[in-house]
């Protein structure tokens, strides 16, 4: 089994591949934001509302990580509706 430092790792190119402005700011534009989740996930425009926490038009690093543990969150709770059951549930 894998320790997760590939899949981080992964995440972090994925990041990277996108916030591609020149110079290199580390930031991912709205366009360069939008781009990724088309190409990577297939909605944007409420994640990328979610993400720019500051509401300056860019989403910084930490607000990606944000980002990503909020889908993962999504997905998770989706897991556990009817219909995509996986065994177990975690209301009271």
């Amino acid at each position: 089994m894998r320790d997760g430092w590939e899949e981080l790792e992964c995440i972090v190119n994925i990041y990277h591949q996108y916030a591609f402005r020149h110079p290199m700011d580390d930031y991912l534009q709205k366009n360069e934001f939008k781009k990724l989740l088309k190409e990577q996930a297939k909605y944007l425009e409420s994640l990328f509302r979610k993400a720019d926490v500051n509401r300056d038009g860019r989403i910084k690093f930490t607000e990606f990580l944000i980002t990503l543990a909020s889908v993962a969150i999504d997905v998770h709770n989706t897991s556990h509706k009817p219909g995509h059951g996986h065994g177990h549930s975690h209301d009271a």
